[in-house]
């Protein structure tokens, strides 16, 4: 395994993290395997979990449902809302836990993410900026293991890429 050199940066007074990581490929090949989800199911929960799409529409206004499941089976729902695609460019998204039908767990903070896509020389940067409406939300996320768990699946989306 080759580990992708990520940068995270935490800006706590401003609630928000950015990640910035950066692949040897094409921006289409990476583009698809943030927004089809036959791609991104192989890659976004970490190890040992899988990510297991229930519906997928990647348009504005559009929604991912979908499940991290555990070695032990459990199900751990999730729900993204898409908005302001930019096709091969950027594209927003708003993402929370839930039930199984989408209902959010108000118990657990939003995520509202910016995500974008660049190109120079063959390399992609992909850019991740996530806001959280309190500060109180970002350290929620953070304590329940966010950073090492996002930082697993970009490397899972590497070494994907290497296959």
């Amino acid at each position: 395994m080759n580990h992708l050199p990520i940068k995270i940066d935490k800006d706590y007074t401003n609630r928000q993290i950015s990640i910035i990581s950066e692949f040897n490929a094409p921006k289409d090949k990476i583009w698809n395997a943030f927004t089809n989800p036959e791609i991104t199911d192989k890659w976004w929960a970490p190890k040992p979990y899988q990510a297991i799409t229930k519906k997928a529409n990647f348009k504005d206004g559009g929604q991912w449902l979908y499940y991290m499941l555990s070695p032990e089976g459990e199900k751990h729902w999730c729900f993204a809302e898409f908005k302001n695609i930019r096709p091969m460019e950027s594209y927003e998204a708003s993402d929370a836990f839930c039930d199984e039908n989408g209902k959010v767990n108000t118990d657990f903070p939003r995520m509202n993410w910016t995500n974008s896509f660049h190109e120079e020389n063959g390399i992609t940067k992909v850019t991740n900026e996530i806001i959280f409406s309190q500060e109180e939300d970002m350290k929620q996320i953070l304590e329940m293991g966010f950073e090492e768990g996002y930082s697993a699946g970009l490397n899972q989306l590497n070494d994907l890429l290497n296959q």
